[in-house]
């Protein structure tokens, strides 16, 4: 538990670079939790009180990106309840099932969506040509969206890290639009993801309200100064930020 006031403050920043980074791309998850761990909360209490705190700067991102979420209404509508049911199926497998289990799969989801981040342009490319013959891809996305958002959103209801650069891939590679139109539905889904996941949460096991409440105030700053900065950055560029995130990610959890 928190004890100090240094370690109360080092939670608060851990929460504004977290909610900085989620909205830019994710993986905030892999700067707040590890705080949490160092100054005595037990994994799973760190965990559960990680995802409630980052509601509220989830929120605040995806606000800061409404701009870009003109015109996509149909779309969130398709998937916000695959993203919905898959966080509460992986809220539930955090409480349920051995923490090791899930984990030595992260490794390996992570490196995959770096993987199709870099190569997203040229798949989509191929995918685009395979439709076109068609009528070209469907406007909310290609029919295997769908479910690849319920299984990031169950990764994300379990632990969430790099679950922003998956979303990524998904829509990089499925969805024929621009990336920052791709970023504003990703801020929105991870939002819910973390929502209804804190809600699981609150419900059925403990949460440290005092983490939370930091986490989550320096979240909302972080939000709002992620959204700035993400929302100026070429598409190029973003995608660089990505993939150097995700490698970040991938190799803390192999050090780990």
């Amino acid at each position: 538990m928190i004890s100090s006031f240094w370690e109360a403050v080092l939670v608060l920043l851990g929460g504004v670079w977290a909610g900085t980074i989620n909205t830019i791309v994710g993986s905030g998850t892999l700067v707040s939790f590890p705080i949490l761990v160092a100054v005595g909360l037990p994994p799973v209490t760190a965990n559960v009180s990680n995802s409630v705190g980052l509601v509220p700067g989830s929120l605040t991102g995806a606000w800061g990106y409404r701009r870009e979420l003109q015109g996509q209404g149909h779309r969130l509508r398709w998937l916000m309840p695959a993203t919905t049911l898959g966080g509460i199926l992986g809220a539930v497998l955090l409480l349920r099932l051995p923490s090791a289990a899930f984990e030595a799969v992260v490794p390996v989801l992570i490196g995959l969506g770096v993987l199709l981040v870099v190569l997203g342009p040229r798949i989509q490319r191929a995918v685009a040509a395979h439709h076109e013959e068609r009528g070209g891809l469907p406007e909310r996305g290609a029919w295997w969206v769908w479910p690849a958002v319920f299984g990031t959103g169950v990764y994300g209801g379990y632990f969430g890290a790099a679950q922003g650069v998956l979303l990524m891939a998904v829509f990089g590679i499925g969805v024929d639009d621009h990336v920052q139109r791709h970023n504003a539905v990703k801020n929105v889904l991870a939002a819910l993801v973390n929502a209804v996941a804190a809600v699981v949460f609150i419900l059925v096991t403990h949460v440290d309200w005092l983490a939370a409440v930091l986490v989550g105030a320096g979240a909302i700053i972080g939000g709002l100064i992620g959204a700035s900065v993400g929302r100026r950055l070429s598409a190029t560029l973003l995608r660089g930020v990505i993939v150097v995130v995700g490698v970040v990610a991938l190799v803390a959890f192999v050090v780990r």
